[in-house]
């Protein structure tokens, strides 16, 4: 776990609240803490894109 990324506390809380994919097929690339954690980083780094 890298320094900015959700605790285990908080993603117990936040986990459950997310959809959930109702497609069957290939599994997903990511996993949706890893993603969460990507879009946090993005957002507080202000890294290019975001405009």
């Amino acid at each position: 776990m890298a320094r900015g990324d959700l605790t285990d506390a908080q993603w117990t809380v936040l986990g459950p609240l997310l959809p959930k994919g109702k497609k069957p097929g290939r599994p997903p690339t990511w996993a949706r803490r890893q993603l969460v954690d990507g879009i946090r980083f993005r957002v507080r780094s202000q890294a290019p894109g975001m405009s």
